[in-house]
Formats: C-alpha cells, sequence, structure tokens
C-alpha cells in the first residue's frame, strides 16, 4: 500500500515537473516512483516468505501435537 502510494505521488510529481518544465521536480517525481517499486517488492518478498513458511509450520505443529497425544498419560491407567 504505501508503495502505491509513493509511485502515485512521484507520477504527479513527474507529470508536474514536465509540465512546468522543472527537472529537479520531474527527477525528485522519478525518484518516489522508484521508492515505491522498492516498498512493493519488499511487501511482495514478505508476503511470499510467509505463504513459503506457512506450510512447514503447519505440518511442524501437527506433528508436535501427534507426538503429544501419543505420549500423553491418563492419570486413571495406574
Amino acid at each position: 500500500m504505501a508503495g502505491e502510494m509513493d509511485n502515485l505521488k512521484g507520477k504527479v510529481k513527474e507529470v508536474a515537473g514536465a509540465a512546468t518544465d522543472d527537472p529537479s521536480k520531474e527527477s525528485e517525481g522519478k525518484l518516489d516512483q522508484a521508492k515505491g517499486n522498492i516498498k512493493e517488492a519488499a511487501e511482495n518478498l514478505k508476503d511470499r516468505a510467509k505463504e513459503a513458511l506457512k506450510g512447514p509450520a503447519e505440518k511442524a505443529k501437527e506433528g508436535s501435537e501427534k507426538v503429544e497425544q501419543a505420549t500423553r498419560r491418563d492419570p486413571d491407567d495406574n
């Protein structure tokens, strides 16, 4: 979300700079867009990492629960 906002803000600055013949403002807009792209890439990477780790974590939890059930002793069995 933050990346999209930076992209939008940058595009507005770039267009405004081009329209007013202000190379500094145009460059600032391009920089903001680059920052937005980096933020979006980082967000995507974070989401993909979470998704990739989700499966192994769930399997480990299931395995732990199975072991716990298998080793749990009923106090009435004494």
